[in-house]
């Protein structure tokens, strides 16, 4: 099961690598490829909507079918033939399936985790669990910042792409063959997704999840690249990514056990992302504070903003356990949805507000605002602690 788990966190590492990557490779993929950040915002948006509408079929294929088969066929196929088809991209819309099936491809490699963690571990631990694997997996963050840049520049972006793509395909018959199933849910339940929505607590906890994880995820997955270089210089757009995804890494460890730390899961979630929506709020209001100022706010967006793996356990909570599949990949669908529609919407908002530092400070607001709703709704939320 270890040997198992250690599997399922390099793929999530790569699943961490491919939301974030475009970021870094944007100049190169607009100089080569013709295609502007707002183009690659619908790619970016196209992975994360992939990856949320796939959550349902994984929940149902989590609790039928098992981790070890859903994880490693749709990161073998999906995963490494998207890695593989981007590295010969020569269209944008090639960018655009490819980014389509990575999603499918890393869909299920953190719910397999997350699965195998709340039926094989004891309810109490699965918030650090959780916590602890995002952060660690979210090396996949730091990979796809400076690492990337290096490996572009040695390799060529399609070189590197060709490496990820035969990593992917690795890991995925990594995951074949160590990872194991959990024993079956005594009694034989099946239940279904409405029984998950007959749950009135997870009302609460949706509109948080589908709000908490998308501005730190847009920032860092691609709109930090395009501000940075265009409003302070194109040398600094590997060393900010890097920072926010250090902060991003640092922030999962912090949350992870502080439900434990302070009795409560709701009100961790709850301060952490009002703070969230106070950064952004700065950079709405002051857009250019200084390059090293621009770094601190996005780092603490991203540190703040990493709150998903708490939120995550605090709706788990709820669930019996033969609903466990199907409950929490509804959970991820809304997070990972969220993003996906965030990155969707904010290519129009920017263009809409004029581009350039106009179009920066929009988003900004846009988000600063959009989290700021969704604080209110979780405050009706009921507490869990397990």
């Amino acid at each position: 099961m270890k040997t198992g788990i250690a599997i399922l966190t390099l793929a999530y590492v790569l699943s961490q690598f491919y939301r974030a990557f475009l970021a870094v490779l944007a100049p190169d993929l607009t100089a080569d490829l013709g295609v502007d950040p707002a183009t690659l915002s619908r790619a970016s948006g196209i992975w994360f909507l992939t990856f949320a509408a796939m959550q349902l079929p994984v929940g149902w294929a989590l609790d039928r079918v098992g981790p070890r088969r859903t994880a490693a066929l749709l990161l073998g196929v999906c995963g490494g033939g998207g890695a593989a088809l981007f590295a010969i991209a020569t269209e944008g819309w090639h960018i655009d399936l490819a980014m389509g099936l990575i999603g499918a491809g890393c869909a299920p490699v953190l719910m397999a985790s997350y699965f195998i963690f709340a039926r094989v571990f004891s309810a109490r631990v699965f918030a650090t669990l959780a916590g602890v694997l995002v952060g660690v997996g979210s090396l996949g963050n730091i990979a796809a910042s400076v690492p990337l840049g290096w490996a572009a520049d040695l390799l060529g972006w399609r070189g590197a792409m060709q490496a990820l793509a035969m990593l992917t395909a690795a890991t995925a018959l990594g995951c074949w063959a160590f990872v194991r199933d959990p024993e079956a849910v005594e009694g034989g339940e099946r239940g279904s997704l409405l029984d998950v929505l007959r749950i009135r607590a997870i009302w609460f906890i949706l509109p948080m999840l589908l709000v908490n994880y998308a501005p730190a995820a847009g920032l860092r997955g691609l709109w930090v690249g395009p501000y940075i270089a265009e409003i302070y210089d194109v040398a600094f757009v590997g060393t900010v990514t890097l920072v926010m995804a250090a902060a991003m890494i640092a922030g999962n460890f912090v949350y992870a056990p502080a439900d434990r730390i302070f009795g409560t899961r709701k009100w961790v979630v709850l301060t952490g992302n009002l703070l969230g929506a106070a950064m952004l709020a700065i950079l709405w209001w002051q857009p250019v504070p200084g390059l090293w100022a621009s770094a601190a706010l996005l780092a603490a967006i991203g540190a703040l903003g990493s709150s998903y793996a708490l939120c995550v356990a605090h709706g788990r909570a709820f669930f019996p356990a033969h609903l466990t599949g199907r409950g929490v990949t509804l959970l991820n669908l809304f997070s990972i949805g969220g993003v996906g529609i965030a990155q969707f919407a904010t290519g129009p908002v920017f263009r809409a507000a004029g581009e350039g530092l106009a179009g920066f400070q929009t988003l900004f607001g846009v988000f600063a605002v959009v989290l700021a709703l969704g604080c209110v709704i979780y405050l009706f939320a009921p507490d869990s602690t397990d």
